[in-house]
């Protein structure tokens, strides 16, 4: 599975970042920055609750089944 980033709708509210710290980090201007686009079974719930907290909904997860 994979998350991934529409960087072009995040406003920096930093949801990802703060509940997701092994997926995401946050720039100077406190944008996300993705650190790895993998999800694996140990980041799977940190992804989950990253993509349903978005505000502006730029996380999706991929290959979800």
């Amino acid at each position: 599975m994979k998350i991934v980033l529409d960087i072009d709708r995040c406003t920096g509210h930093g949801r990802c970042y703060t509940l997701a710290p092994d997926l995401f980090d946050c720039d100077d201007r406190g944008y996300s920055v993705q650190l790895t686009t993998d999800v694996t079974e140990a980041t799977e719930a940190q992804a989950r609750l990253a993509v349903e907290s978005c505000p502006e909904n730029c996380l999706s997860l991929e290959g979800d089944n």
